[in-house]
């Protein structure tokens, strides 16, 4: 039985929302909230496997501010916003401070029971045209280079250093095999460093057995 928590300003969609999930026989509306910092409390409380979180709740603390604090207090909460806001900005914010799902109130029935056992399962869950439109948006940004991922961004000599450094070289004999200067080993060992986010050889070398790098010839 899958234990939720309705978080909504309106109490007649509130009430709908009760009604619908209490006729299910895998689901039970365990609690309700008018607003956020209720919702918040509501949650620590009684646990629910999902909160349903509405996003504009005037007056006090918005179903964004709710979220990113309930998941800051409890991270593995699984969250999905419902909202009549079909808004680009409202989406990405609503995933950026880590909602399970975002689904839209004017959604068939069916799809809602199907984003709340999704997210209950740890899965995540978008309406159709939003999965739409944040695949868009991924796309524009990989082909402007914002999502290259951190291997992805070393130069092919910084892939080549990191290679022997995990293979156990040092920076003179990386120096002499590559034929550049002792410095410039130092030079790229840093900017490796840097853009992997590591901070010592054994976390290098871990990183390099991941990637496959340890037969690198």
């Amino acid at each position: 039985m899958l234990k939720i928590l309705v978080v909504d300003d309106h109490a007649i969609v509130r009430s709908g929302l009760v009604m619908l999930l209490n006729g299910k026989h895998d689901m039970e509306v365990v609690g309700e909230a008018a607003a956020g910092e209720e919702g918040i409390q509501a949650a620590r409380m009684l646990m629910p496997d999902v909160v349903l979180m509405d996003l504009s709740m005037p007056p006090g603390m918005d179903g964004l501010t709710a979220t990113e604090k309930l998941k800051q207090l409890m991270p593995d909460m699984a969250i999905l916003i419902l909202t009549m806001h079909d808004d680009d900005e409202y989406l990405f914010r609503a995933i950026h401070v880590g909602a399970s799902g975002y689904i839209l109130k004017s959604a068939p029935h069916e799809e809602l029971l199907t984003a709340i056992r999704s997210v209950a399962a740890g899965n995540a869950y978008l309406y159709p045209t939003a999965t739409k439109r944040l695949m868009n948006e991924y796309m524009e940004r990989m082909k402007s280079g914002e999502n290259v991922g951190p291997y992805e961004s070393l130069s092919e000599r910084e892939k080549e250093v990191l290679g022997r450094i995990a293979k156990g070289f040092s920076n003179k004999e990386i120096a002499e095999q590559l034929v550049i200067s002792v410095k410039t080993v130092e030079s790229h060992k840093s900017n490796v460093m840097e853009k992997l986010g590591l901070k010592t050889r054994p976390e290098l070398v871990k990183y390099a057995a991941k990637k496959g790098l340890l037969n690198f010839e």
